[in-house]
């Protein structure tokens, strides 16, 4: 008869017990061979990943930028001199004219000043005048001293000649000839010096009146420095434009060289655009710019670069080229297109989060399937807001992971888990 035939107990469990050793073997296996070959492994969701096309197209080169509007040109008001608001004339936000008056200031030290400087300069002025007097009359007194001893000679000479004849003819005597002769001499001598001196004493008077004179005109030239403080204590518009930030009140004081206000240039505008500082070596003055304002583009140029770096941004000046709009406020922002370079074909993959990560060195390339990514070195190139310029690495048809690589940076491999 057919009966059942019972496997006994002991062959079940070494069957169990070989399955689970040959498990356990593979799984050592793996382990070994991801040990060996020095990937890491992360698993990710789909959902939490996206992803980008490498393809082929056109790259315009150029940056979006935000600017403030601010005036072309401003003129900024300063206090001369300090004092104590006594009159205002205009009101912050008005139009004013070169020359118009604004504030009347008043200071009574440099009044003080001004009268001491009038004061000594009247001295001086009377010291110099003086001194001309005296020189020119010590200058009369040697010329007639001169002239009285000119005429001494010439009468000696004469009486000389007159006594050297008559001795020779017996009717004069030697000492007569010869007290006339030394008194002749004398005075010959005394001419030569008083002419040397003459000479030597109205040199040095010169010399002494001009230093005077400079002294007089340096004081004169101070006076009317002073004076113009003082006429300064009157603040006028130095141009025309609109006055802002003109806030002083009656009765405040000012310090000397405080900062009353502004005059704007009312009718020209300029951008004060801040940009990112990895594009400052690529951005000097003269490229070209475009703002779309109500329908209409408008051309702009990089007039002035600011090269400090704050909070990762730097600071450029642009300027229109020709018209500009007119319902755009002071202190406005607006979006501009900053063009860096010409239009060319390339290799580009989509801008994302990834760059920020990775500096552009390193992309995650998608598997064919889409179930892994791999990571690989890439050379990448220019950037605007939405391509990357692809150099080496990538071809075209392959995907990369776009989102940010924060979590990944260690890893070399993604499992992407499809839900």
């Amino acid at each position: 008869m057919d009966r059942k035939i019972e496997v006994p107990a002991w062959r079940k469990h070494t069957k169990v017990a070989g399955a689970g050793a040959a498990a356990v073997i593979a799984l050592a296996v793996v382990a070994m061979l991801a040990v060996q070959s020095g990937t890491k492994t992360i698993k990710v969701e789909s959902t939490t990943v996206t992803v980008g096309d490498v393809t082929r197209g056109t790259f315009e080169d150029f940056v979006p930028i935000r600017g403030r509007v601010t005036p072309l040109k401003t003129v900024y008001l300063d206090a001369i001199e300090g004092g104590r608001v006594e009159k205002r004339y205009i009101e912050d936000g008005a139009e004013v004219r070169a020359g118009d008056v604004l504030v009347d200031l008043s200071n009574t030290q440099l009044q003080l000043d001004v009268l001491s400087r009038e004061t000594e300069v009247a001295q001086q002025t009377n010291n110099v005048r003086t001194l001309e007097l005296n020189l020119e009359q010590s200058r009369l007194n040697n010329r007639r001293d001169l002239a009285e001893t000119e005429y001494q000679v010439q009468r000696l000479s004469r009486t000389f000649e007159r006594k050297r004849k008559l001795f020779a003819g017996g009717n004069a005597s030697q000492s007569d000839l010869e007290n006339t002769e030394d008194e002749f001499n004398f005075q010959k001598r005394k001419l030569d010096l008083l002419r040397e001196t003459l000479r030597t004493t109205e040199r040095l008077q010169e010399t002494q009146l001009v230093q005077i004179k400079e002294t007089a005109g340096r004081l004169v030239k101070n006076l009317d420095m002073a004076r113009g403080n003082l006429e300064g204590l009157k603040v006028r518009a130095p141009v025309d434009g609109k006055l802002t930030s003109f806030t002083i009140e009656l009765g405040q004081s000012l310090a000397k060289g405080e900062r009353l206000g502004q005059i704007d240039d009312p009718d020209h505008r300029k951008i004060a655009a801040d940009i990112d500082e990895f594009y400052l070596s690529r951005i000097v003055t003269g490229q070209s710019a475009t703002l779309a304002w109500n329908g209409k583009d408008y051309a702009l140029t990089v007039a002035k670069i600011y090269p400090q770096v704050r909070d990762g941004h730097f600071t450029a000046d642009l300027v229109f080229t020709a018209d500009e709009p007119a319902d755009v406020r002071r202190g406005q922002t607006l979006q501009l297109k900053l063009t860096l370079g010409d239009a060319e074909e390339a290799t580009l993959i989509p801008d994302g989060a990834f760059f920020q990560d990775t500096g552009g060195n390193w992309v995650f390339v998608l598997a064919p399937d889409g179930n892994t990514a791999v990571r690989r070195d890439v050379r990448l190139g220019r950037r605007n807001s939405r391509f990357i310029e692809v150099q080496s690495g990538l071809a075209v048809g392959e995907k990369i992971v776009t989102s940010p690589y924060t979590a990944f940076l260690d890893t070399d491999r993604l499992q992407i888990n499809a839900q």
